[in-house]
């Protein structure tokens, strides 16, 4: 049977990279550059929680340390390393390479290296604790508490992919193989954009990523921001997965639904082709959704302009 260690040497263990002490020390160590802080990120996905238990475990490494991504690419950060935890109730080498795998890939991609972490053996369900260093200027953060009134709402990619296929898999939604299989991806393997939110540091004011639903995370930034909302709905970039749901469904996915891993953020109006410009030249697409206005709270309104009623609610770690 493998020991800590000898699951370590094999599956997390690689080159350090110039600059950087990594994985085999009682601490890693890492250089960041002249006039940069650092931007620090922890997630946590729990087995039956945040994931299920067949998940694909390349997808799931992959997960695990993109939505860590998506925090520093929310913050207008470039990534510089990573920590990884994992609490296993047993040790299987293939389960442990295919997760790996997906991890480093995603890691390579970013130029996020592993630097350090620890392994235990877990009682219960699987349990993973990603957490990721960034570097980013200090007048270039995208911060929650930056929108200003009139300033435009914009939303990256899609919305309402990951929801649907989540509750396919969880029996809330009739079993559709077809649509699963337009969706699925969305929910197994987000996209950081990091590309987007360097492009927007200094651009933007704030930001956030989409991880609990677009309501409730732009709700953050009007909190911090001492701010309120307008959306328009038909604005907002729906999932082409999501074409024949009933109304109802579908504005639960996309004004409620979680695991998204897009930015919502606020720029100012005047900067509307700066925006467009910084998105196409990061390979994103953007939508600008609404307005921020001095009055709190958010409203959504319809093609007619009245505010849809019996808004959504986000996800509750709680719940």
């Amino acid at each position: 049977m493998a020991s800590e260690f000898d699951l370590i040497a094999r599956h997390f263990t690689r080159p350090a990279a110039p600059g950087q002490l990594g994985v085999g020390d009682d601490c890693a160590l890492f250089d960041v550059p002249p006039g940069h802080q650092v931007a620090v990120s922890t997630d946590l996905l729990v087995e039956g929680r945040h994931f299920f238990p067949n998940v694909d475990p390349r997808a799931l490494g992959h997960k695990a340390l993109a939505v860590n991504l998506s925090d520093l690419a929310a913050m207008g950060a470039r990534p510089v390393g990573c920590l990884l935890g994992l609490a296993l109730p047993r040790a299987d080498d293939a389960w442990l390479a295919a997760f790996a795998r997906g991890f480093h890939d995603l890691a390579d991609e970013a130029n996020c290296p592993l630097i350090g972490g620890d392994t235990t053996r877990s009682p219960a369900s699987l349990t993973l604790s990603v957490t990721v260093f960034g570097a980013v200027r200090p007048r270039e953060a995208l911060r929650r508490d930056a929108a200003c009134v009139d300033d435009e709402i914009w939303v990256s990619g899609e919305l309402g992919a990951a929801d649907v296929a989540y509750r396919i898999l969880d029996g809330q939604l009739p079993a559709d193989p077809l649509r699963l299989s337009a969706v699925r991806r969305a929910l197994e393997w987000p996209t950081p954009r990091l590309a987007l939110g360097r492009a927007l540091a200094g651009l933007a004011h704030a930001a956030i990523d989409i991880s609990d639903g677009l309501l409730q995370d732009l709700g953050h930034i009007l909190d911090l921001s001492r701010v309120g909302a307008e959306l328009r709905y038909s604005a907002l970039p729906v999932a082409a997965g999501l074409d024949g749901l009933d109304d109802a469904t579908r504005r639960r996915a996309v004004l409620g639904g979680g695991d998204v891993y897009e930015l919502c953020f606020t720029a100012a109006p005047a900067d509307h082709a700066h925006v467009v410009q910084a998105a196409a030249k990061a390979g994103v697409r953007v939508s600008c959704v609404g307005r921020i206005t001095d009055r709190s709270g958010v409203i959504v309104l319809d093609d007619t302009g009245r505010p849809l009623p019996d808004l959504p609610q986000g996800f509750d770690h709680f719940a």
